[in-house]
């Protein structure tokens, strides 16, 4: 199971960091990755971690603004947003993979967790 917490609402400019336990499988085992959906548009892709925590991905979208990090001993994947923008509003989700690379594309994606809903207004 995953579990995400840490959104809200906030102003365009502020930070906030998004947190996912994991609980049930051995969490170092799996990649894992944030995306979002906003309303009315698809899931889309924020950012990944290999199951090491040694090499990240990206979004362009977000590239220089959020951070991904992994804690494997307290089976936790964070996300830390800054500088956000009322267009990174969406419901944000953490999933995982048996996979020892990094994917982009949520079929990738066995576990998911329930969401967070982050809304930044201007």
């Amino acid at each position: 199971q995953l579990q995400a917490s840490g959104g809200g609402l906030v102003q365009a400019g502020a930070s906030l960091r998004l947190s996912c336990a994991a609980s049930g499988r051995t969490f170092s085992d799996y990649t894992t990755a944030w995306f979002r959906q906003a309303p009315g548009k698809e899931r889309e892709f924020v950012a990944a971690i290999i199951r090491s925590g040694t090499n990240a991905n990206y979004a362009d979208s977000v590239k220089g603004r959020f951070t991904i990090s992994r804690d494997n001993a307290k089976s936790t994947v964070y996300l830390q947003m800054d500088s956000l923008k009322p267009e990174d509003t969406a419901v944000y989700y953490c999933a995982a993979a048996a996979y020892s690379g990094i994917s982009v594309y949520p079929g990738t994606y066995i576990y998911w967790g329930q969401g967070t809903q982050v809304t930044v207004s201007s």
